[in-house]
């Protein structure tokens, strides 16, 4: 079994940072999920910005979510946080 989530949190570009429970942060896009059905109305941030850790997964305001193990799987290993800015670059 994949490690769950235990703390989330939306960025302007569609992605989530989520935090499992052994201490791994990661990204997860949802841009790719946008056009489809329910996931349609996360377009609006106002409601992606809503998004709350749910039983080891994540859910929105509106009822959307997904498989754990999806979370897992599908994310990106965050090295950096997003949208930091280096010294010299």
């Amino acid at each position: 079994m994949n490690p769950r989530v235990k703390e989330v949190s939306p960025n302007p570009d569609y992605t989530i940072i989520l935090t499992f429970e052994n201490g791994e942060k990661k990204i997860f896009d949802v841009k790719p999920y946008l056009e489809k059905g329910i996931f349609r109305e996360l377009k609006d941030l106002k409601i992606f910005n809503s998004v709350k850790p749910f039983l080891g997964s994540v859910q929105w305001k509106g009822g959307q979510d997904f498989c754990p193990d999806t979370l897992y799987l599908e994310s990106k290993t965050q090295t950096s946080a997003p949208d930091a800015k280096r010294p010299g670059n």
